[in-house]
């Protein structure tokens, strides 16, 4: 399929104009819920609205795809300033900054990160970075105009500031990775770094009032992935409260589920991913009561209870 050409549509259905659209692509049609188009392997118009708008940045949001195989390629200066400085620029609680990235160029800790979260790729990737609560900085200024960090006094060290800045940090990994994809680079955002975060703590030799939120990975794709398929809007946006028949919003998940059943994850290509609520089952399963926060935030200084 060249630049140019059109795929045509309606609901339901995705037609084929000869020689145009490989088999493969047609694994992933389309619900009667959810029309889309579909090019190069990336979901490009949802159409339960048709009358939607749409510019560069929304085009860059709706093809948004975790990229987990990058071109050994590195990623120029220009480009990298411009994306920490992108991730300065996003909302941040009462002006306080209480985030820092750490990027990793080191290839020693790059493979103990991958050790961490067990995805071989981590070591590899041309930028990479880990986000981090950071109220040790604040804690550092306070002390300079008096206060003691580890008197009741200070309270940046609470679960409110905590939340606060977690947030924080996940709004500018989310610009930085945004600005990203904007630029036609790929990224993956990687919580499975958590899956050690004493270790990770010591790694990145993070001090007191910090924590790990999440890592991003980023670098020119070497794959091709699909857009995961969205719910439909009306099962995850009310209006004014939330619905008092939970079983009226779920009216629409067999077709949901049927849509998530034909997508295909790179990883497991040889067969579709679970219907979307066998995977609700599947992790609501998991045992992950070993994972506790409350310990690991306080070993850092921070008083979540």
């Amino acid at each position: 399929m060249t630049d140019g050409s059109s795929l045509e549509f309606r609901q339901g259905t995705i037609s084929q104009s000869a020689g145009t659209i490989s088999p493969a692509q047609f694994r992933h049609t389309i619900s009667a819920f959810h029309c889309e188009v579909i090019h190069r392997g990336v979901r490009r118009l949802p159409c339960d609205n048709k009358a939607m708008v749409t510019n560069a940045t929304i085009e860059a949001l709706l093809g948004r795809r975790s990229i987990r195989k990058f071109k050994d390629e590195a990623i120029d200066d220009d480009t990298r300033a411009t994306l920490e400085t992108v991730a300065q620029h996003a909302a941040s609680s009462q002006f306080l900054n209480d985030w820092s990235a750490i990027r990793i160029t080191d290839p020693a800790i790059k493979a103990k990160l991958a050790e961490f979260g067990h995805q071989p790729y981590i070591a590899t990737a041309p930028l990479l970075y880990v986000f981090v609560i950071d109220e040790h900085r604040n804690a550092r200024i306070a002390e300079r105009k008096g206060i003691d960090p580890a008197s009741d006094e200070f309270h940046l060290k609470y679960s409110y500031r905590f939340t606060q800045a977690q947030n924080d940090a996940v709004l500018a990994l989310h610009a930085m990775e945004t600005a990203a994809y904007s630029l036609g680079l790929g990224c993956v955002i990687l919580g499975s770094l958590l899956n050690n975060i004493p270790g990770l703590i010591d790694v990145l030799n993070l001090p007191e009032y910090t924590y790990p939120v999440l890592g991003l990975a980023i670098g020119k794709p070497d794959q091709n992935p699909t857009v995961k398929p969205r719910m439909p809007r009306t099962m995850q946006f009310f209006e004014n409260t939330y619905p008092a028949d939970a079983d009226g919003v779920l009216d629409q998940l067999p077709a949901f589920d049927e849509e998530v059943h034909r997508y295909y994850d790179l990883r497991q290509a040889d067969r579709p991913v679970d219907a979307f609520s066998d995977q609700v089952v599947t992790i609501s399963r998991q045992d992950v009561s070993h994972q506790t926060l409350l310990d690991k935030a306080a070993a850092q200084g921070f008083r979540l209870d």
